[in-house]
């Protein structure tokens, strides 16, 4: 076909549509104004919860004070919350010029530090045990209930054990510490929601998916990368995120357990000893705690977020 002496002009695909259809650009603004909008949602939610829980902790104290409650609800068990809040800027020692949230903030930053690391060994090590599972069916048979019999071992028991036999390893100039042992806890923790996750997502595609895989020609490796791996990404994702509170879970208690110094962990234990002069400070090292699951929860769905960026959404046509 010969296109004579006319004009051939480019035109932007965003101005290519159906009569009567939104732009490919309308609809991409159009969907950032619902993420938008559903992220504004779900803070004030957040918000009402905050204050919900205040409301109720009043009240419960509040009706302390006229019934008699089959918990203390006194100024030293349950401090007011303005009282908490006021604890963030008392000093942390008399006379010091670091204040509570100070010191809250840099152990919350030291302890994630280590759940991090805890969380991607974790991970890796779940992640590495799923792909065998799937590909041997006997390693299955073998492995997974060892996995499972794993997490029935108390933690507090076990966290005293595990840094008592790593103060004995030294490989060269490197000398296994305390933190390592935390480290490894959390990532004892957070290995078994992951392999189990995984293994059941690369279990996920469907026979006529393997079939026409097969019917290529395709390698094992390529049918986990190109196939099982994306299936799996809807079981991924849940996986991660119990894995990251599974690693600040035993990053905290073995802190608490072995003594670490430098943790939140540590702190609360610290704080707990002024429970009587200070109640509302070991409430601080709560929070700060609790924080720390906040971030770990939040940067787990900033990966969801990404992973899933292309996938069609709950909802959408």
């Amino acid at each position: 076909m010969s296109l004579g002496n006319s004009e051939f002009v480019m035109m932007d695909p965003a101005e290519v549509a159906a009569p009567g259809a939104p732009s490919v650009r309308a609809r991409g603004s159009g969907a950032l104004r619902r993420r938008a909008r559903s992220g504004a949602i779900g803070l004030l939610w957040a918000l009402a919860g905050i204050v919900l829980v205040i409301v109720m902790w009043e009240l419960v104290k509040w009706l302390g004070t006229l019934i008699e409650l089959p918990f203390r609800t006194n100024d030293t068990a349950m401090p007011h919350v303005w009282s908490m809040v006021g604890g963030f800027w008392q000093p942390e020692v008399r006379g010091s010029d670091t204040t509570v949230i100070q010191a809250v903030g840099l152990a919350t930053l030291y302890s994630l530090m280590i759940a991090i690391g805890g969380f991607i060994i974790g991970v890796s090590v779940g992640l590495l045990l799923a792909i065998v599972m799937q590909r041997f069916a006997y390693m299955e048979r073998g492995l997974l209930p060892f996995v499972i019999a794993s997490q029935t071992v108390p933690l507090i028991a076990l966290a005293p054990l595990i840094v008592g036999i790593g103060n004995r390893i030294s490989i060269g100039p490197f000398q296994w510490g305390t933190t390592q042992s935390v480290m490894f806890i959390a990532a004892y923790l957070a290995f078994f929601p992951m392999s189990v996750g995984a293994l059941r997502g690369l279990k996920a595609p469907s026979a006529t998916s393997l079939e026409l895989m097969r019917s290529y020609a395709a390698s094992p490796r390529q049918m986990l990368w190109r196939l099982r791996f994306p299936a799996s990404v809807p079981y991924l994702v849940p996986a991660l995120k119990v894995s990251a509170a599974a690693s600040v879970v035993g990053t905290v208690v073995a802190e608490i357990s072995t003594g670490v110094r430098g943790g939140i962990g540590r702190l609360i234990i610290e704080y707990a000893r002024e429970a009587t002069s200070q109640p509302a400070k070991v409430y601080v090292a709560v929070f700060g705690a609790i924080v720390l699951g906040l971030i770990a929860a939040g940067l787990v769905a900033l990966f969801d977020t990404y992973i899933t960026r292309n996938l069609p959404k709950e909802g959408s046509a």
